[in-house]
């Protein structure tokens, strides 16, 4: 591709072209583990791998740091695969097609995997370079983080001997991460029943939304198209009588939803004008956070069944009664998100439509009590649930001899504070801190904006100073 050639840090974006070029969504992660075993292996680098995609490179300390201690650096393999509507990829076998945009890298299309490609890249120039000061390092590589941080929760940490972790899974430069949510997935299955119809076909779409993390950006009120589809539903419900097909929106609970498309069919010939009713009700809500919000309703044809009528009931007001987004606010640090909730895949299947949602807390309490809010709700609608994927907040510590140190440091390079803090998305760093006893454990990364987006981009210049800043930490730890 070379697309990067020559933009500094070299080493670094040479190594993120080379994965962008290899399929890595999360639950595909055999392509990018055999890079990373095939890297080690030509390098004569010692390194362990697993059957859940997990990959751990060691290397031993440089000349000048064999009085060091071991230090792991750690990212993810993964990452999220979201394209926009006209784009042809196909994840599974194509490489992301990246572009530069002045200060920024962004795919063609697709999300960059920036998140967490980057932190891969800087693990793999330092792994390949013979002139950077470092202590023993043990290089840990996780997989399906995007999903439940599945690849960490079957990590065997045995051969894992360092009790400091530097997590590169952060998006804004110049902050130490030293606290985050922990969280669940929760998956609801509504049993439904379809009936012939002959009626006339209709489809009905949510689209242009902005989308985004739903950690990172839940608080910014930018609309999920799942519940803005509810809503739409139920409104039309008040007008016209309908029985849905199938209804879809979305492909990753982390994800906030930017699409979702509803087919219905219905005799009454109006529901487009309807429709255009309360989308001009409906796309006042978000003129500040999500102006550029389409709702629409157009015939189609095909569809000899639809749901009965008591299916496309239950569909909608579940869809209304399911909360999304933001639960409570932080008490202790102003602006943070303490609980929120996201209804990431909206999916009809042969005989039952699923809700899948990421569920986050910095209060496992609360987190708790969140999910058995959603398992009260799918009693009430004679449904199915399913949590799984849990995993514990990261909780503060009051000591940290490297955080005091990483701040010292970027004092001195920057002229300026570090900005310590926490971060309502999920990091691997407390399931790490779950397993290691005593780890001293902080995350940083470069500016990253929109991810999880076919917006998602990556400034150069921030990554410069990100890896001048890494490489300054790790010679001084």
């Amino acid at each position: 591709m070379n697309v990067l050639y020559k933009i500094k840090p070299e080493k670094v974006f040479r190594f993120f072209e080379e994965i962008s070029a290899v399929p890595r969504g999360s639950g595909h992660n055999d392509k990018i583990k055999e890079y990373c075993e095939n890297f080690a292996k030509q390098r004569n680098l010692k390194n362990i791998s697993d059957d859940a995609g997990n990959v751990i490179i060691f290397k031993d300390a440089s000349t000048d740091c064999k009085s060091m201690t071991p230090v792991i650096i750690q990212g993810h393999l993964d990452m999220v695969w979201e394209k926009d509507d006209s784009c042809n990829i196909n994840f599974e076998t194509d490489g992301l097609e990246l572009c530069v945009d002045g200060d920024y890298i962004y795919a063609k299309g697709t999300t960059l995997g920036g998140d967490d490609g980057i932190a891969v890249a800087m693990c793999l120039a330092i792994l390949d370079s013979d002139d950077i000061c470092h202590p023993p390092l043990e290089i840990v590589f996780t997989a399906d983080e995007e999903i439940g941080m599945l690849g960490a929760a079957a990590l065997d940490f045995s051969p894992i001997k360092s009790k400091r972790m530097i997590n590169l899974d952060s998006e804004a430069e110049g902050t130490l991460w030293v606290s985050c949510a922990g969280g669940v997935r929760a998956d609801i299955s509504m049993p439904i029943s379809y009936k012939e119809n002959e009626n006339q076909t209709y489809i009905i779409s949510v689209s242009g939304l902005h989308g985004g993390h739903s950690g990172a950006e839940i608080h910014n009120g930018y609309a999920n198209a799942n519940k803005v589809m509810g809503k739409v539903l139920e409104m039309l419900s008040e007008k016209v009588d309908f029985n849905i097909v199938n209804i879809n929106g979305g492909t990753m609970d982390n994800a906030i939803t930017r699409d979702s498309v509803c087919i219905v069919k219905s005799s009454n010939d109006m529901i487009p004008e309807f429709v255009s009713e309360i989308y001009n009700y409906i796309k006042t809500d978000y003129v500040f956070a999500d102006p550029q919000i389409i709702i629409r309703a157009e015939k189609t044809n095909g569809f000899k069944t639809a749901m009965s009528s008591e299916s496309s009931l239950s569909v909608v007001r579940i869809l209304n009664d399911l909360p999304n987004g933001v639960i409570s606010m932080s008490k202790e640090i102003d602006g943070l998100v303490e609980t929120s909730l996201n209804l990431g895949i909206l999916k009809t299947e042969k005989d039952y439509v699923s809700f899948g949602f990421a569920v986050r807390s910095s209060i496992d309490s609360e987190r708790d009590a969140l999910a058995e809010k959603l398992k009260n709700i799918s009693d009430k609608f004679s449904c199915n649930i399913v949590l799984y994927s849990e995993y514990p907040a990261w909780e503060y510590k009051k000591e940290s001899e490297l955080r005091e140190i990483m701040s010292s440091i970027y004092k001195d390079m920057f002229n300026k504070e570090m900005t310590v803090t926490a971060i309502h998305a999920g990091l691997e760093c407390g399931l790490f801190c779950g397993k290691i006893n005593g780890l001293d454990c902080v995350s940083l990364g470069p500016d990253m904006f929109d991810i999880h987006t076919p917006k998602e981009h990556l400034s150069i210049s921030s990554v410069e100073r990100t890896w001048n800043f890494l490489l300054r930490v790790l010679s001084n730890i």
